[in-house]
């Protein structure tokens, strides 16, 4: 009899606000809300406990919002509270498929999700509900893929599932160039070298210094999440 077991018992889906979007400017599209949705729980539906880490460029970006003269750390908060709003969606979307689900909030908001407490939020994975992580780290200057990196770690995860439009790490913009090469692995010191776009400095030095494997696949491939963890599928590996 063949293991069907996934590979992975716990794990970090990071994406970002514009994955939300679909093919709109701004904003969230319920069509493709409800589509990552059903990815997740794909994957759910294996027996992994998942947490969930969502930017919150479809809304408002910081690091945008200081470049028009807005001072940065009222930016970069205004920026967390979008990633709360998207949160809220994702939850939305996943509860109404049946999958029970927190929102957990690194700024306190108890009137729409719950506070970040490390104990309840691993308590939460072990009963089976999906639990996203919203608001950041909580504090400015830190990106949402900081964030996803700090939160795994913490939760024990894994891997860090971060599920982009192209199926892995170019050494090029392979919508731009079409002999640009995509990476099977990659090393973390390599990834910051070549500036490859992977995640933030900050994230991938996070990573590496708690040998934490980053995964990058595209979240565009229907059944991508759940083939990837199954071990099949597109991806790139970053590791040590």
């Amino acid at each position: 009899m063949i293991d069907q077991s996934p590979s992975y018992r716990r794990v970090m889906l990071k994406i970002s606000g514009e994955a939300l979007m679909g093919d709109q400017g701004y904003g969230l599209h319920p069509p493709t809300v409800a589509r990552i949705a059903q990815e997740v729980k794909s994957v759910h539906d294996m027996g992994v406990e998942i947490c969930m880490v969502i930017g919150g460029g479809n809304i408002f970006r910081g690091l945008a919002g200081s470049a028009q003269g807005m001072e940065r750390t009222t930016a970069d908060y205004m920026g967390m509270l979008a990633t709360v709003m998207n949160a809220l969606a994702m939850q939305s979307a996943l509860e109404g498929i049946g999958i029970f689900t927190r929102v957990i909030s690194a700024i306190p908001m108890d009137q729409v999700c719950e506070p970040y407490i490390r104990r309840r939020a691993v308590r939460h994975l072990e009963k089976g509900r999906v639990c996203i992580f919203a608001a950041g780290t909580g504090n400015p200057y830190f990106t949402t893929d900081t964030a996803a990196t700090l939160r795994a770690s913490e939760m024990g995860c894994e891997g860090v599932f971060k599920g982009t439009k192209v199926d892995g790490v170019y050494d090029k913009d392979p919508n731009k160039f079409a002999d640009a090469k995509r990476y099977d692995t990659v090393s973390y010191d390599e990834a910051l070298e070549k500036n490859l776009g992977v995640m933030d400095a900050t994230a991938i030095a996070l990573a590496r210094d708690n040998q934490l494997p980053i995964i990058v696949f595209s979240l565009d491939a229907s059944g991508g999440f759940r083939s990837i963890l199954n071990g099949e599928g597109t991806y790139t590996r970053v590791q040590g």
